[in-house]
């Protein structure tokens, strides 16, 4: 029970039921807000990256997300950039290895561990990304994303169908918004199922480290092949 009462605020990207502004707007304007969103801050610099990071923050929390569900929803950003830091150090000492053989010394070791002048840049982005993608998918459920995106499709197609070159060609079934929100809606429980697995792991007695990923990891893919094998029957089913 503990461990199954735990998940929800411990999931990466977890549909929260409360009651605030965010959840109260369509799943469609959402998309077009918060996505062409996501591609702008892109090509923002490291000082807007920083200040909308904040900005991000102080509405999570008027959406009524805690910090603890903020800082869960940031474990990817937190591993990719941890990542990419250590590919960072990994280059820089690859490519200068003769020289810190013969002269290994403090100032080499700074210039080894000093990041990449864009390293500070591209983390800024991701932590935004995922913040916005995490006001996306706490505040707007699956069948919320799928009546979003089949909308947007359904209105598209009925624009070109009015083409007279296009017209009784263009059919409304919306299969390509059907899949995008199957992809969409499957990122949280990948998320949900590496808690399930990790919470067990830990239950059991399991040790923490670099030790447990490769079995969990493989339990991970079998589990998530498993939920997709299972829609797919379900959708079948339904059509």
């Amino acid at each position: 029970m503990a461990v199954t009462g735990s998940l929800p605020s411990q999931a990466v990207f977890r549909y929260k039921i409360v009651k605030s502004p965010l959840h109260k707007l369509p799943a469609m304007f959402k998309l077009f807000l918060l996505l062409p969103l996501s591609v702008f801050c892109m090509s923002l610099p490291s000082l807007w990256l920083a200040a909308g990071i904040i900005i991000a923050v102080i509405a999570a929390f008027c959406f009524r997300f805690t910090l603890r569900e903020q800082l869960t929803d940031l474990r990817p950003a937190v591993f990719y950039a941890a990542l990419m830091y250590a590919l960072s150090v990994f280059s820089v000492l690859f490519e200068n290895w003769e020289t810190f053989t013969y002269s290994l010394s403090a100032a080499s070791l700074t210039v080894v561990l000093t990041p990449h002048p864009d390293f500070l840049r591209i983390a800024l982005r991701l932590v935004l990304i995922v913040q916005l993608s995490a006001l996306l998918f706490r505040t707007t459920s699956a069948m919320e994303l799928r009546e979003g995106l089949v909308s947007i499709e359904r209105y598209i197609k009925r624009l070109i169908g009015r083409l007279p070159l296009f017209n009784k060609r263009i059919s409304l079934q919306c299969h390509f918004a059907e899949n995008i929100s199957l992809f969409l809606c499957f990122i949280p429980e990948i998320f949900s199922a590496w808690t399930s697995i990790n919470l067990a792991w830990r239950a059991r007695g399991g040790k923490q480290g670099f030790r447990k990923t490769i079995p969990l990891v493989f339990l991970l893919i079998s589990l998530s092949m498993e939920k997709a094998a299972l829609k797919a029957r379900a959708l079948a089913a339904r059509r």
